[in-house]
């Protein structure tokens, strides 16, 4: 549903908000489980929105746009740091907490080891968190700027790098509203090919973190354990469909390359590395009394809080949310094979490991119905020049993935994207709170939000 709010409409509006962005005209406010509005920008303006996950997309649109939010408070920029072109320029501000005998820490933007650039600022008593402060936009790209004026065709290969271990979800929501915009219809055999390319994605993301984390509560055989499981799963999609990562494979109208020879068997072999080793994988998790004390009842997000923030994936899994975008608002294959959803109410990190554990195996079903009912016929459909709205949709590891645009005679006139991590780093900030400084890596790799998923 796409309509227009007056300006009372549009800041009483209700629901699980999801983003808010602008553009030469309007401003725009997406709800759960796709409902968008927009009411008319006035003097380059338009009415603040309450909503709890809105102030950084108001802060983003007032960074990008120049639009400013009616009634929002200054607040910190998201992606100007207010350094100059030389790097010169003030450092970021951070006010101290008021408690005696609070101190701040430092942490970042750069990171030891090769990860993604982010500041993080604590203000701590001991080793209790008071406040956590994130500070983003490292990794501005202007990549809404760079798919502007091009064909979805060629946009596709910066949807495809808006966040790399995410690559497949973004390709697939980007080609959602692609096709939407364009009326198009992939064909069959494209739509179960991306859904086996999604899930082998999730399956190689949730080894690779679960192993992290028991990594970071000092399990280094278990992390090894898990990074070969999901160095299995790389291979397999290498040999299946060209890419380690399968980036550039899901493409507007279907797919770019069919299953190559040998792909199938690949994959199967892979699933059932994983499936054979994670059953005594998992008991460790669950036996162990020391892994046990350092993952139960730490890092604590609220399902009140989930719920404020409209969390997806496993956080809001974890934390009693029961959102999926495979099935609300839902797209093919996943109506034809029964998903189930694990869902937690603890909202702890051993909350959040328990989902993506139970994800896993889900996955492995996933895949091998989808092999084993994969139809014959074309890969892909080429999209002819239309002009409409698009709003497509896909489910990442990480939760929903929300791509918007508009086409004019063929090319992208506008364009927007909200990843679940946008909407994630808030609860961050509270769960880091509820626990010591030591276990911040922990609780971070949990939560596990994308810094370049939100630096558009």
């Amino acid at each position: 549903m796409i309509r227009e709010l007056s300006a009372t409409e549009w800041q009483a509006k209700q629901g699980r908000f999801v983003a808010l962005w602008t553009d030469a005209n309007f401003a725009y406010a997406l709800y759960h489980p796709g409902e968008l509005v927009f009411v008319a920008l006035e003097q380059g303006g338009y009415p603040a929105l309450a909503h709890k996950g809105a102030g950084w997309f108001m802060r983003l649109a007032r960074d990008l746009n120049g639009h400013v939010a009616r009634g929002f408070e200054a607040a910190p920029p998201a992606i100007d740091h207010g350094a100059a072109p030389d790097g010169s320029g003030p450092w970021p501000e951070f006010a101290r907490h008021p408690a005696e005998g609070a101190h701040q820490v430092a942490v970042g933007p750069v990171h030891a080891g090769i990860i993604e650039p982010g500041h993080f600022r604590f203000d701590v008593k001991g080793e209790q968190v008071l406040r956590l402060t994130a500070r983003l936009g490292y990794e501005h790209k202007g990549i809404l700027g760079l798919m502007r004026g091009k064909s979805p065709a060629h946009a596709a290969r910066f949807a495809a790098r808006v966040s790399g271990d995410a690559t497949v979800a973004h390709s697939l929501a980007f080609a959602h509203a692609a096709e939407q915009a364009a009326g198009l219809t992939p064909p069959p055999r494209a739509v179960n090919l991306r859904a086996i390319m999604a899930e082998l994605e999730r399956l190689a993301n949730h080894a690779s973190d679960v192993g992290a984390m028991a990594g970071d509560a000092g399990f280094a055989f278990l992390d090894a354990r898990f990074a070969l499981l999901r160095e299995l799963v790389c291979q397999a999609a290498q040999a299946a469909f060209g890419h380690r990562l399968m980036m550039d494979r899901v493409v507007p109208g279907g797919v770019a390359d069919d299953l190559a020879e040998g792909g199938r068997e690949a994959i199967l072999a892979a699933l059932g590395a994983v499936e054979a080793e994670l059953p005594s994988l998992r008991r460790v998790f669950e036996d162990y009394a020391s892994l046990q004390d350092r993952v139960v009842g730490t890092g604590l997000v609220p399902p009140a809080l989930a719920e404020a923030y409209a969390a997806g994936g496993y956080v809001g899994r974890a934390s009693g949310q029961r959102g999926d975008a495979r099935l609300s608002p839902g797209y093919a294959p996943y109506e034809t094979f029964a998903l189930y959803v694990p869902v937690e109410q603890a909202g702890d990190v051993a909350a959040r490991i328990k989902v993506r554990l139970e994800e896993i195996p889900e996955s492995i079903r996933l895949v091998r119905e989808c092999l084993a009912s994969l139809p014959g016929g074309a890969l892909c459909l080429a999209p002819d020049p239309a002009t409409g709205m698009g709003l497509g949709v896909a489910e990442s590891f990480r939760g929903a993935v929300w791509y918007w645009l508009r086409l004019d005679a063929g090319l992208i006139a506008d364009i927007f994207i909200a990843d679940a991590s946008t909407l994630h780093w808030p609860l961050l900030e509270h769960a880091a709170t509820t626990s010591i400084l030591a276990d911040f890596p922990l609780i971070n790799k949990s939560i596990n939000g994308s810094y370049a998923g939100g630096d558009l």
